[in-house]
Order: structure tokens, then sequence, then C-alpha cells
């Protein structure tokens, strides 16, 4: 069972990130008073497609290898793997929640207005694909608590010595 739900998250994850990085790439609108806005003129979107192909692809490589024995025994690869994944989501997360928030509300201490008045469709297409990339976030989360568990399960819990158990029962 748990190895099917593995499999299944991270197929998952890998349409959620190819089809984030293509609402980002495809991301561009020309306004006449302030020109051309294209997803390349942002770092942090460029971050995002960066990361969600690197996503795409490890989620590719692993949901491959979660059939071949010898590569399934090895818990503690899937467990660093799938925890830097979901870190890198968070971070690249993040810095386009950053774009999104200014792009829609400005930072009026720096001057800087809202953009989504003059590029709503750029703005909406940026939403849409940071709701792609945080569904496929929570996806790589349940993926890092799943090669967690697995990881970590193999092991015994320590032992008590009898000494301590007897003074804290005292």
């Amino acid at each position: 069972m748990l190895k099917l739900l593995d499999f299944s998250l991270r197929l998952s994850v890998i349409p959620l990130s190819v089809a984030t990085i293509w609402l980002t790439v495809t991301n561009k609108q020309d306004n006449s008073i302030y020109g051309y806005l294209k997803y390349s003129d942002l770092t942090g979107l460029k971050y995002m497609v960066f990361i969600s192909g690197i996503c795409a692809s490890y989620a590719f490589f692993a949901a491959v290898s979660t059939w071949i024995r010898c590569i399934v025994t090895k818990a503690w690869l899937f467990f660093v793997s799938d925890q830097i994944v979901a870190y890198l989501m968070v971070t690249s997360g993040t810095a386009v929640l950053e774009i999104l928030y200014l792009a829609y509300n400005g930072d009026r201490e720096v001057s800087w207005s809202e953009a989504c008045t003059s590029y709503g469709k750029f703005c909406y297409r940026m939403k849409l694909a940071v709701i792609l990339h945080a569904l496929a976030l929570s996806c790589s989360i349940i993926l890092a608590v799943i090669s967690a568990y697995r990881a970590f399960s193999i092991f015994e819990p320590p032992l008590v010595p009898s000494k301590v158990v007897e003074e804290d029962r005292a």
C-alpha cells in the first residue's frame, strides 16, 4: 500500500511540475504604456522553472527506481533526495510568492506601485503556476515523510537502561 502511494505521488509530481514550467515559460504580456513583460525578466520565476525541472526529473527517476529492487533497498538515498527536493521547492515557491505579492500590492516604502492592474493576464497565469507548484510541493512533502518513515523504521528504538527507568519511577 505504501509503495503504491509513493509511486502515485511521484507520478503526480511530474505533470504538476511540467504544467508549472509550461505556464511560467509561456507567460508574457505586452502593455502599450509599460512595455513587454515575460517570465525571464523575473529571476524568481526563472528559479522556479529550474527547480520544477529538477523536481520533475527526480520524480520520474524515483518513480522508475521504486520498482528496481537493488535501488529500493537504499532508503537513505530516497530520504536525503526527497528532503532536498522538498526544501528546494519551498525556496522557489516562496521566491515567486514574494514576486506575486509585490505585483498585486506593490511596496509603498520604496515607491513601487502594484503591477497587476497593468499586467492582469501575466499575474493570473503566475498565480496558477504558483498553485500548481504548491500542489507539487505538497506531494513532495508527503513523499519526504514517507521516505523518512522508511529510512528510520529499519532501526530498533533505543533501549533505556533499567537504572534510569527505576529512577524515573521513584
